[in-house]
């Protein structure tokens, strides 16, 4: 079993059940909340501008609130070579039903572009709903970040790495927080030196062949003393390689003093992290609502 295989690597029957649940929850939870979809977060003369990978959807409680509610945006996983945001529509009604403004966004995938440009394109998201999400009742100066595997990683390097977002024309980092469900890629640097697993040469793909952008897009070398709050969730039955990476991001936290709180759920693999966000009263909601400061 390959160790970083991730959600959407998984088998048609799984797939096709995880899309029928989707669209139940879709139904079940759709009056209190407003989805608008398909939104371009950059400008179609951009060079290299994908009109199908660079939009998002948000997801806003229908009732206003006088100072506007907390934001999360939300990246979604796939090993870096797949995945769409219009899976995750349970996650931004779950969040929008709980006084959560939710953005679930897409990004460039491998082989056209590696991890470093999926960055930027996360950053520009973030950038483009610090503009825009009071337009649709969400508080600019309440963004909090969120994913699950890949998305993890990435949302990670957001919170971390402050270079990002200078690229982007802000001075100073926007994010607020993050949540972290079984984040992948915490720190590739160390994976992808060691090749320890089987068929680990496919990571080549979406990180390259330097071991300089390994670390550069690797968390776990961009936390600061100043980083953001964060949540970090682990499942105990996850890959090896995702277990030994976020107990080293979680020391490095600790060692830094950085706010944060590491959980390891019980008997949770790898994709039953995600799929939990189908019920609003997991833990991870719970930790979330708190940290944002819903309600």
């Amino acid at each position: 079993m390959l160790v970083l295989r991730l959600l959407w690597q998984v088998p048609l029957s799984l797939f096709v059940l995880v899309t029928a649940l989707a669209l139940a929850n879709e139904y079940a939870i759709a009056r209190p909340s407003r989805r608008t979809k398909d939104i371009p977060y950059l400008a179609a003369n951009v060079p290299g501008f994908n009109p199908e990978r660079h939009i998002l959807d948000v997801y806003s409680p229908r009732h206003k609130a006088t100072a506007g509610y907390p934001v999360v945006v939300f990246i979604h996983g796939g090993s870096w070579d797949s995945g769409n945001k219009n899976i995750y529509t349970f996650v931004g009604r779950r969040l929008a039903k709980q006084g959560v403004v939710a953005v679930v966004i897409n990004y460039r995938l491998a082989p056209t572009v590696e991890v470093p440009a999926m960055a930027d394109d996360c950053a520009r998201a973030v950038l483009w709903t610090t503009e825009h999400i009071a337009e649709y009742g969400g508080n600019p100066n309440r963004v909090f970040v969120m994913g699950h595997s890949a998305g993890g990683g990435l949302a990670a390097l957001l919170a971390t790495d402050n270079r990002l977002f200078a690229k982007v024309g802000l001075s100073q980092n926007p994010i607020k927080g993050a949540i972290l469900d079984d984040p992948a890629g915490v720190d590739m640097f160390d994976y992808l030196k060691k090749m320890e697993y089987p068929n680990d040469q496919q990571y080549l793909v979406p990180f390259g062949k330097d071991p300089a952008v390994w670390r550069d897009v690797s968390p776990l070398y961009h936390v600061n003393a100043g980083s953001p709050p964060m949540l970090l969730y682990v499942g105990e039955r996850t890959y090896p390689s995702i277990a030994s990476s976020t107990r080293r991001f979680d020391q490095k936290l600790q060692a830094l003093g950085v706010k944060h709180t590491f959980s390891v759920l019980p008997g949770k693999k790898h994709i039953p992290m995600v799929l939990q966000l189908y019920w609003k009263n997991n833990v991870i909601y719970r930790d979330l609502l708190k940290l944002v400061g819903a309600g």
